[in-house]
C-alpha cells in the first residue's frame, strides 16, 4: 500500500501530477492510501509514496473532456475520499468512455454529488460575500475586506470572478479555508487558513435599510428563504438579523396591506389618462376592404407562429388583380420588410414575370402562411416548412383574400400553396404546367416555389428549371387575358 499526502486545498494540478504518475507505472487504485496534510499534522510527503518508473513500453492514459470539468471540480470539495474516488474514475474510463453518462454508477453519483455542492458553494460565494471598507493610506486606494465561511476550497475557483467585478479597488476575502487579495495589479491566492476579523462600516446600516424595505410580507415562503439563504450564512450578512423579525410580523403586515387597499388611483394615473386622452384616434379602414383585412391580420395569434415572427406578411396588390399568386410563407427578410417576395426568392419571381411580360403591380401576391417559421442557428434564422395544422390556421386568411380580390387565375406556387387552396395533398408534378377549373369561374395553375430553383446544386439542371418556370410564366399571362 502506497501513501500519499497532498496539500488538498482544491489544487487540481498537485492530484493530477501524482494520478498520472501512478497511473503510468500501473499502480491500481486499491494500492494507494490517498491523505490530506490538513488532517494529518506533521506528516511529510515520504518517499516510498512516490510512484515507480513506468514501463518502456506504457501508454499514457487519456480521459474525456467531461472527466476534467468534473475532477477539477470535486477536487475542491472538502470530503477527503474525494482523491481516491477520482483515481478509480481515472482507471476505469480507461476501459468505459462513456462511464461517466451511467448516472447509476455508485461512484459516477457520488462524484456528481461533490460537484453540484462545490458549484453551489462557490455560487453562494459570489452571493453572500459583504465588503466592508478599511483604513487605507492617504491618498491611496480604497481597501475593503471580507469574511466568508466556504463548505469548500473554492477560494481560488472564485477570486478571479472578485478581481473582475470589483477591479477598482482593494480588496481581501479572508475564509477558513484560505484567502484571496487584489492590489490592483495582482491577485493572491494562499491557502493559510484565516481568522475572522472584527469589522463594521456604515454600510452595514444601510444593507440593513435596503433589505427591510424590498421584504414583501405577501411573497414570503420561508422553506425557499432557508434554501437558497441559508442560516450559516445569516452571522456574517448585516442584514440577516431583521429576518426573524420580519417573518414574525409577515402575517400583520399582509392584512394591514389588505385593510389599506387603494381607494385612489396613484398620483401619476390622471396624468396618464390625460395625456391618452390627447393622442389622436387611428382611423379604421372601412369593414369589408382589403386594409381592413390587412388590419385584423396583423394582430393574428392563431396559431404559435405570431409569437416568434416580427410581423405578419400580408399580401400586397391591387384589389381588382386578374391574377393571384400564392407562395408557401414569409422568409427572413419578408419578415423583416412586412412584404411578400422581396428576398432571393423574390428577386427569381421578378425576373421570370419581367421576362413573360407581366407587371407585378397588377398582380396580388400572398403566402398561405402569414408569419415566418424559422429555427434560430447563431446569428442566423432558417427557414423551416409549416406544418399541415399552421397551414388550416392561415386557409381563413386566404379564403377572405380570395374573397375580396376576385382572381381570374390562381397561381399555387408550390406544394403547400397548392395544399391551402384545395385542402388535398397532391403531387406537384400532376398537376404542374395546365389549368385547372375552380368554382366562380377561376382557374388555378400549378408550379414550383422559385426558392425551390435557388437550391438546385447542378447548374445546367438549374437553368432547365429556370427556363421551364419561365414557360409557365408565359402560359398564367396568356390564361389572364
Amino acid at each position: 500500500m502506497r501513501r500519499v499526502v497532498l496539500e488538498g486545498r482544491g489544487n487540481f494540478e498537485e492530484w493530477r501530477k501524482a494520478a498520472r504518475a501512478f497511473a503510468a507505472a500501473g499502480i491500481l487504485p486499491h494500492e494507494i492510501d490517498w491523505h490530506e496534510k490538513s488532517n494529518e499534522p506533521g506528516f511529510a510527503f515520504q518517499r516510498d509514496a512516490l510512484p515507480p518508473d513506468p514501463p518502456a513500453n506504457s501508454k499514457p492514459m487519456t480521459v474525456p473532456p467531461a472527466f476534467m470539468t468534473l475532477a477539477e471540480a470535486v477536487i475542491c470539495h472538502s470530503d477527503p475520499k474525494r482523491f481516491s474516488l477520482l483515481y478509480s474514475l481515472l482507471w476505469r474510463i480507461q476501459e468505459n468512455r462513456h462511464l461517466l453518462d451511467l448516472s447509476s454508477d455508485e461512484e459516477v453519483s457520488r462524484a456528481r454529488l461533490m460537484q453540484k455542492s462545490v458549484y453551489r458553494d462557490a455560487h453562494k460565494m459570489t452571493a453572500f460575500v459583504r465588503f466592508k471598507e478599511v483604513a487605507a493610506p492617504a491618498g491611496g486606494r480604497r481597501k475593503f475586506t471580507a469574511w466568508f465561511e466556504p463548505d469548500h476550497y473554492v477560494v481560488a475557483r472564485k477570486a478571479s470572478f472578485f478581481q473582475r467585478r470589483f477591479t477598482d479597488m482593494d480588496w481581501l476575502i479572508a475564509t477558513p479555508k484560505g484567502s484571496a487579495a487584489w492590489n490592483g495589479e495582482r491577485l493572491t491566492i494562499s491557502n493559510a487558513p484565516c481568522e475572522k476579523p472584527d469589522i463594521s462600516d456604515a454600510t452595514d446600516d444601510l444593507w440593513r435599510t435596503y433589505y427591510a424595505n424590498i421584504f414583501n410580507p405577501a411573497r414570503l415562503k420561508v422553506k425557499a428563504m432557508h434554501a437558497e439563504m441559508p442560516k450559516k450564512y445569516w452571522k456574517n450578512l448585516p442584514e440577516a438579523d431583521l429576518i426573524p423579525g420580519l417573518i414574525a410580523d409577515a402575517e400583520a403586515k399582509v392584512l394591514a396591506m389588505a385593510e389599506r387597499g387603494a381607494t385612489m388611483p396613484l398620483p401619476y394615473h390622471n396624468r396618464i389618462q390625460e395625456a391618452a386622452a390627447r393622442m389622436p384616434v387611428p382611423e379604421m379602414a372601412p369593414a369589408g376592404t382589403l386594409e381592413a383585412l390587412r388590419e385584423d391580420a396583423a394582430v393574428c395569434s392563431q396559431c404559435p407562429l405570431h409569437a416568434r415572427a416580427t410581423q405578419t406578411v400580408f399580401g400586397e396588390g391591387p384589389v381588382d388583380a386578374k391574377i393571384m399568386f400564392v407562395g408557401e410563407q414569409p422568409g427572413d427578410q419578408e419578415d423583416l420588410a412586412g412584404r411578400p417576395f422581396v428576398g432571393p426568392a423574390g428577386k427569381v419571381f421578378d425576373d421570370a414575370i419581367a421576362q413573360a411580360g407581366i407587371d407585378r403591380s397588377r398582380l396580388y401576391v400572398t403566402n398561405a402562411v402569414k408569419h415566418f417559421k424559422y429555427e434560430p442557428r447563431g446569428k442566423r434564422r432558417i427557414h423551416q416548412r409549416p406544418n399541415l395544422g399552421e397551414v388550416q390556421q392561415c386557409r381563413w386568411w386566404l379564403k377572405l383574400e380570395l374573397d375580396l380580390i376576385k382572381p381570374k387565375v390562381i397561381v399555387a406556387m408550390g406544394a403547400t400553396a397548392l395544399y391551402s387552396l384545395t385542402g388535398e395533398k397532391q403531387k406537384l408534378e400532376d398537376l404542374r404546367g395546365r389549368p385547372i377549373a375552380m368554382e366562380e369561374g377561376r382557374m388555378l395553375f400549378v408550379t414550383v416555389h422559385p426558392s425551390y430553383l435557388l437550391r438546385i446544386p447542378d447548374e445546367e439542371r438549374k437553368a432547365r428549371e429556370l427556363a421551364r418556370f419561365r414557360q409557365d410564366m408565359n402560359l398564367i399571362k396568356g390564361l389572364a387575358a
